[in-house]
């Protein structure tokens, strides 16, 4: 990776410290490493045992294959908002001044900072919050339009 990037950001040494200590944690029955306790416990489920979570294995075990590096472009799956909305669902400029028949709903609406399922929401729960501003902003533009 380092190669890849003309830097040494990555140290080798550090890296494998890690992966020695994690190692030895999968030994540990009684591990205080939450990823590994939360592999323990997704296997738990005879769904997720047999087909999505893999059985907790030392990393450098030979048994295991080669360790590869990948660079990772990261990317927003979701912005939670972004055009400032009035309650009728219509977007503000930056003055905080209705656009004239521009409205928005559903995330793009802004309600990322909580909506109505709070700020612990889940994805998957946004539906409601999309319904909801999708209702609003259809009577508003109707309203408007009488």
């Amino acid at each position: 990776m380092n190669k890849l990037t003309g830097s040494e950001l990555i140290k080798l040494e550090e890296v494998e410290r890690q992966i020695k200590a994690r190692d030895l944690e999968i030994n540990n029955s009684f591990t205080k490493d939450l990823q590994i306790t939360a592999l323990r416990g997704a296997r738990n489920y005879i769904g997720d045992k047999l087909i999505r979570v893999a059985k907790p294995h030392k990393i450098l075990d030979p048994n295991n294959g080669p360790l590869i590096a990948v660079r990772l472009n990261l990317l927003s799956r979701k912005t939670l908002g972004g055009l400032q909305t009035d309650l009728s669902c219509r977007v503000l400029d930056q003055a905080g001044n209705p656009l004239k028949g521009l409205y928005a709903a559903g995330e793009v609406s802004g309600f990322g900072g909580g909506g109505v399922h709070g700020y612990r929401s889940l994805e998957g729960t946004f539906l409601g919050g999309c319904l909801f501003t999708g209702r609003q902003a259809g009577r508003a533009a109707a309203k408007e339009l009488m």
